[in-house]
């Protein structure tokens, strides 16, 4: 993969953000990006633990893709003070996604604020992502191709980025919004996945108080490189081709999957599994 560094600035005017960074859909990352939030002294892994100690928190872990799961189905549950305790002692491959601390704890709320990046922010979507140490996401894009605003806390993660100009290279899984999952983009196999050699990227490392901003549609890895936690905030997609996208993705393509898989089974992942190698062999 050809990985070039993603941006840094220490803060950036909202002209400037729109001008360099959103307006040519590329990457960023704001390294002073929440210093005058309460979240940025108070937010840590105890906090979470005080705050919402008593909440069942959804898990996932990194196992394949199988047709008996639902739609964004956890695979097991815990308290959160058990998940911090256990982010804490040890490493553990579950993850905490997509998980919405409005609906959840509705105080975090209080100490963070929207901020004006020149593009409306759907303030009911403030979302929380934990992991722990090299804990991993699967390759992916979000179903909506949202513009990400991406603010971490307590620790240090490595993001690696794509846009949608490279899905010739990466292996995608037809009607899905991930890659081949047995693909290791922290230190890829060239030889079993050889057009990854011609996927041309983006890679940081976020640590606390840093932002990413993620443009519309962005593939995106994420690897716990210590335990940790971020908050994603989203805007629309404006870009008309990619707003289509995420309209069919919500309407159409998840639930084609979900009826595919309950008639096929198996044969219905193995076969996009197939068609993931097959397509991208036919590009190259």
């Amino acid at each position: 993969m050809q990985l070039q560094k993603i941006d840094r600035v220490k803060t950036i005017t909202k002209e400037d953000f729109l001008n360099k960074y959103f307006k040519p859909q590329k990457p960023l990352v704001i390294e002073n990006s929440m210093e005058d939030w309460p979240a940025f002294n108070k937010w840590n892994l105890d906090y979470m633990a005080e705050v919402a100690g008593e909440k069942d928190v959804p898990l996932y872990d990194n196992r394949p893709v199988s047709h008996k799961d639902g739609f964004n189905e956890p695979h097991a549950t815990m308290k959160m003070r058990e998940y911090v305790a256990l982010l804490k002692k040890e490493p553990t491959k579950y993850r905490i996604f997509l998980w919405n601390i409005l609906k959840e704890v509705p105080q975090l709320q209080n100490d963070f604020f929207y901020p004006d990046f020149g593009l409306k922010l759907m303030k009911g979507l403030p979302m929380l992502f934990f992991g722990g140490e090299d804990s991993y996401t699967f390759m992916h894009y979000d179903i909506d191709l949202a513009n990400i605003f991406h603010f971490h806390f307590h620790g240090k993660k490595r993001v690696i980025l794509f846009d949608q100009n490279q899905n010739d290279y990466l292996y995608k899984i037809p009607h899905s919004l991930i890659t081949r999952e047995d693909i290791d983009f922290n230190n890829p196999d060239y030889d079993q996945w050889p057009a990854l050699k011609k996927a041309e990227g983006y890679e940081a490392y976020l640590e606390h108080g840093n932002m990413l901003y993620m443009p519309e549609g962005y593939w995106h890895y994420m690897r716990y490189v210590t335990p940790g936690f971020s908050m994603s905030l989203r805007a629309i997609a404006r870009n008309p081709t990619n707003l289509a996208k995420a309209v069919y993705n919500i309407a159409i393509m998840r639930y084609l999957d979900q009826a595919m898989r309950k008639m096929k089974g198996q044969k219905w992942i193995d076969w996009k599994n197939d068609q993931a190698v097959i397509r991208t062999n036919r590009a190259l």
